[in-house]
């Protein structure tokens, strides 16, 4: 028996994996089992991929057997009441099907059950890595909640009369994007739905929403905000403003530029010595007021960022080790990846002003209840998923109207640009390692093994006990001493020009995969507009409707065009520096080499 189903609603794929549903459609099922509200299976066009398990009705049937034409599609339906289409516990079965169609009447005139809405997911799928030398068991801990702590805000303020004492406070504006139409909202509304009026009123058609819980458009607020269901209080601190600068929109300079070090980790213990771990010394430039972090701490604010800022490119962390973590190599290596993605972060005009990266820096390391205060505020923040969108200030008027068709060229030329440097730096890294690799262990030996053999033949000379070869012997010793020294050069210099190289394509293979998430969110932004415009143009919705949408795009695209602009003068500015570094320590490499064969050469002068 062939394991079928039937599409009970048009259904139209907007992600990778996904397949298209046309009404009545059968198709074959790969399992009954669905996977958080979706099934796979293989639709009549021969694609294979997943849909909504609520928009269709699995059928059991032989796998020779042709479909039963469809029947009116009410008629199993009781006068009094509707029956679910997959009630708790399993599908309707086609036996109990017949039978209600045999004793019930038809009723045609009432609605088809909605498919169940799935539930929200918050935004983020970074999961803070795990470790030994970093679990969550001291003095970050406590059993207090946001709930537990005094005047903290709800997730909504009472009206603007200040009746119970928590209206907005100064600097707060109130901005939301809900509007009386209900674009794609709760009620599920698909085109193809029961429920959705072909040739209705203008306000009857609905931008249909992504039932692909898992898509980076619906898990970061972006499409919540562009249908128009963000509502929320920004502060003027939570403001994050795009300006048009030359080259097109640009994230507005920080004022207040800074830099950070990182120095000086050093091995501390607690519990009377019986846990370990490695600190480091930060020093801002605006504050020279030291602090002590652990990579535990640098671990919780990259989680928060990665959550907050959607379409900003967070800078991911040097990778943990298991073991090995307080050898020598591996801590420096890790303050050197550290140091990078520090000088990002306070290179990104949004990222460095922003209040948990602030915390970060600033709060003192002994002071334990302000580092807490300071956690949890960051952690309950409103100005997350669609209401992180109402924070984004982006220029306005004639001349900063953006072309949609332009921007998606743009971000499509920038998608294309970062797929190759992906590949190129992954190509890179591996030569540079394998050339590090050689340098260390096969240049270091073939150059002592000929240092090697030419003290051997000094060695076979010194048995002539003539007066006048004994120069020439000494000569050929220090020769030989020469090749063993140039063997050692090569086995360090990576650490002067590999290493560095090759840490900063680690910290840019980070970034290139943060990009595909932040292309996703905006070109999701203008799948809807375009929705918007085809219900517009068939006189199925207001034209103020679309343009609430087209606005709201508007302001995603600003900020996608901003950050790709920044993540393009940092790569300028850090490769330039990089590549400037990288070849000054080969000059400087070559002219030891040069200057070590040149006192040989000098040792036979007196031969």
């Amino acid at each position: 028996m062939a394991l079928r189903a039937r599409a009970l609603y048009d259904f139209r794929s907007e992600n990778p994996g996904e397949i298209s549903l046309r009404e009545h459609e059968v198709l074959s099922l790969c399992s009954e089992q669905d996977i958080e509200g979706w099934l796979e299976g293989v639709n009549s066009r021969g694609d294979r991929g997943l849909f909504p398990a609520s928009y269709v009705q699995v059928i059991r049937a032989p796998a020779a057997e042709p479909p039963a034409p469809a029947g009116p599609r009410y008629a199993n339906l009781p006068p009094g009441g509707f029956e679910p289409l997959a009630p708790p516990g399993g599908f309707i079965q086609p036996v109990q099907q017949q039978q209600q169609q045999q004793q019930l009447p038809p009723v045609a005139a009432e609605p088809f059950p909605l498919p169940p809405a799935f539930p929200p997911v918050p935004y983020g799928s970074y999961q803070p890595s795990q470790g030994s030398d970093d679990d969550w068991d001291d003095d970050w801990d406590d059993s207090s909640t946001v709930a537990d702590e005094p005047g903290v805000l709800g997730s909504s303020y009472p009206d603007y009369d200040g009746a119970g004492g928590g209206g907005p406070s100064s600097g707060r504006y109130r901005l939301s994007t809900r509007s009386e139409l209900t674009l794609g909202s709760r009620s599920s509304q698909q085109p193809g739905h029961p429920l959705h009026g072909g040739g209705g009123a203008k306000s009857s058609a609905t931008v249909s929403r992504n039932l692909n819980r898992f898509s980076t458009f619906v898990k970061s607020g972006g499409e919540a905000f562009v249908l128009g269901e963000a509502s929320g209080f920004v502060k003027d601190g939570d403001k994050l403003c795009v300006v048009l600068g030359p080259r097109g929109p640009e994230w507005q300079e920080n004022p207040y530029p800074f830099q950070c070090s990182i120095e000086d980790p050093t091995k501390q213990t607690k519990f009377k010595g019986m846990k370990s771990y490695i600190a480091y010394k930060l020093v801002p430039s605006h504050t020279g007021q030291q602090v002590h972090r652990r990579y535990k701490h640098f671990d919780w604010l990259y989680g928060r960022l990665a959550e907050k800022f959607p379409v900003i490119s967070v800078p991911h962390l040097p990778e943990k080790q298991a073991t090995g973590r307080f050898e020598e190599d591996f801590i420096s290596k890790r303050r050197k990846g550290l140091a990078w993605w520090m000088d990002h972060m306070c290179s990104h005009p949004v990222l460095a002003q922003c209040d948990a990266f602030k915390h970060f820096l600033t709060c003192p390391s002994t002071d334990e209840k302000a580092w807490k205060q300071g956690k949890r505020k960051a952690e309950r923040d409103e100005m997350v998923g669609a209401n992180f969108f109402l924070t984004i200030s982006v220029p306005t008027g004639p001349a900063a109207a953006l072309d949609l068709q332009e921007v998606e060229s743009q971000v499509d030329g920038f998608k294309s640009f970062t797929k190759k440097m992906d590949e190129s730096t992954m190509q890179l890294t591996h030569t540079a390692n394998e050339f590090a690799r050689k340098q260390v262990t096969g240049f270091k030996k073939e150059y002592q093994k000929v240092g090697h053999s030419f003290k051997g033949l000094s060695q076979a000379f010194e048995l002539d006990q003539q007066d006048f070869s004994a120069t020439l012997n000494q000569a050929l010793a220090f020769t030989g001493e020469a090749y063993d020294a140039i063997g050692e050069f090569f086995a360090e210099q990576p650490r002067q020009d590999l290493d560095p190289v090759m840490d900063l394509l680690a910290l840019y293979q980070g970034h290139l995969a943060n990009f595909p998430d932040i292309i996703h969110v905006q070109k999701g932004a203008l799948t809807k507009v375009k929705e918007s415009k085809r219900h517009v143009e068939e006189g199925k919705m207001e034209v103020q409707k679309a343009d609430g949408i087209r606005d709201r795009c508007n302001i995603i695209s600003f900020a996608t065009l901003a950050e790709i602009h920044h993540f393009h003068q940092i790569r300028v500015r850090d490769f330039k520096s990089q590549m400037q570094h990288f070849l000054k320590q080969q000059i400087l490499f070559f002219q030891k080499v040069t200057q070590k064969l040149e006192e040989a050469l000098h040792k036979y002068d007196s031969v």
